[in-house]
């Protein structure tokens, strides 16, 4: 049985407007990398949606920690910073985004309040069809120098019609014999 090692990722940045789309771009990047192709789209959407919060809801420092955690059946996301004030559900309308939108794209979801501030973070379930793992080549010898092998003409039989010809009917004349 193939056991997946757990993969990590973890950005420090200040929440802006700006940057959002940087982050965007850094995280489908680790999950092309950890062959999860599959969920770029709704992971980058909803860790828009929770930078975006920190834009909009924090106040004094937006200085935010994106986290990526892939466990081999679970890909985690969240989103830690330092406002206490914990987020409520306000709408179950994911069109007006916020965490409708995070609930939406994701299985399961969450708040953590910290002594630093709070963790907002969300989970995806990935099956194998969703994620194809490369098993790694196994080493090999080098390979020997090339040598082209001596050149033997094939000839056909003449009697049969070419459209019966297979390989066991062919006949392997040496070179010179006529």
């Amino acid at each position: 049985m193939h056991v997946q090692a757990a993969c990590r990722y973890t950005l420090e940045v200040q929440a802006t407007t700006e940057r959002i789309p940087q982050i965007r771009r850094i995280l489908a990047a680790h999950l092309r990398h950890w062959k999860l192709e599959a969920h770029i789209t709704p992971v980058c959407r909803a860790v828009d949606e929770l930078v975006g919060n920190v834009v909009q809801h924090v106040t004094g420092d937006k200085t935010c920690v994106v986290e990526l955690r892939w466990t081999g059946r679970h890909l985690i996301a969240s989103v830690a910073d330092n406002d206490s004030h914990m987020p409520r559900l306000t709408s179950s309308c994911p069109s007006r985004g916020g965490l409708a939108t995070v609930a939406l794209l994701s299985d399961s979801w969450g708040t953590c309040g910290t002594t630093t501030g709070k963790v907002i973070w969300f989970s995806r379930r990935v099956t194998q069809a969703e994620r194809m793992l490369r098993a790694t080549p196994a080493p090999t010898a080098p390979m020997p120098e090339f040598k082209p092998l001596p050149v033997d003409p094939v000839v056909r039989r003449e009697a049969e019609p070419a459209a019966r010809h297979r390989a066991e009917d062919t006949e392997r004349v040496p070179v010179g014999v006529g």
